[in-house]
């Protein structure tokens, strides 16, 4: 921990003890596996988040490019727009309001029979998942659609007349075109939810440990800026590894995905 005088001078430090800190405990030597765990939960959440974001996002956006007429199109956008007016913080409260025991989710489930009591959606962090997943709806959206978009319509009226089914015609044609902007869209929900700090503080259980918060508690709790910076720089580290790794297994390349 390091005074205000200290911050910026010799004594403010990064070195690979810092790095160490995250694995073992500097006090006693132990596994720091708190620390472990909650950098671990944190990809794992942020990449089940962008699983369910890819799973809304894409039957809208390809509705919005291929089916859907201007005026509806025009329509779709706003409404999805028009809440990124507000701020996140205030989002992310607001959710945390009609996800609330007596909250607005919970009083209709009640009233339509569907539940006895009321659900702990914010305990069971029901409410991380659903917070992460709307706050960066518009950044899945939108590489989708302008993918989806440029495709000729023709291709799928083909496979159409060929006979292919449904779910065919997405899997070898909507989607082999559109890989570059689900790639970008997937990438950047992955980064967003790994890095976000409103949803989780607001949205998630009691129990909920994300990695940045811990991050944030060193540089604005601890003042152990050094610390805080080697654990930043590890999640950077991670998720441009899984990213880099994404990119991989979907046969695309980094300049695809920012087009």
């Amino acid at each position: 921990k390091l005074v205000a005088a200290d911050r910026g001078g010799p004594k403010d430090l990064l070195t690979l003890e810092q790095y160490r800190s995250f694995f073992i405990q500097p006090s006693d030597g132990s596994v720091n596996g708190t620390h472990i765990w909650a950098f671990g939960f944190s990809l794992v959440v942020s990449a089940a988040v962008t699983l369910l974001n890819f799973a809304i996002c894409y039957p809208l956006a390809y509705y919005m490019a291929q089916a859907g007429s201007v005026q509806k199109v025009r329509l779709l956008m706003l409404g999805l727009i028009v809440p990124y007016w507000v701020n996140e913080i205030l989002r992310a409260f607001s959710l945390r309001l009609m996800l609330a025991s007596k909250g607005l989710i919970n009083q209709i489930l009640m009233g339509l029979g569907i539940t006895d009591g009321p659900v702990d959606f914010l305990g069971n962090n029901v409410g991380l998942y659903v917070g992460l997943s709307y706050a960066y709806l518009l950044v899945m959206v939108f590489p989708l659609y302008n993918a989806v978009e440029s495709l000729d319509k023709n291709q799928i009226e083909a496979a159409r007349d060929l006979g292919a089914p449904w779910w065919r015609i997405h899997k070898d044609v909507v989607m082999p075109y559109a890989k570059p902007g689900i790639a970008s869209g997937c990438t950047m929900v992955f980064m967003l939810s790994a890095g976000s700090l409103a949803a989780p503080q607001f949205l998630g259980g009691p129990k909920t440990l994300w990695f940045t918060s811990i991050v944030y508690d060193f540089f604005f709790q601890a003042f152990n800026w050094p610390r805080g910076a080697a654990y930043a720089f590890l999640l950077l580290a991670a998720c441009i590894a899984l990213v880099m790794l994404m990119l991989r297994l979907f046969k695309v390349s980094l300049g695809e995905t920012i087009k």
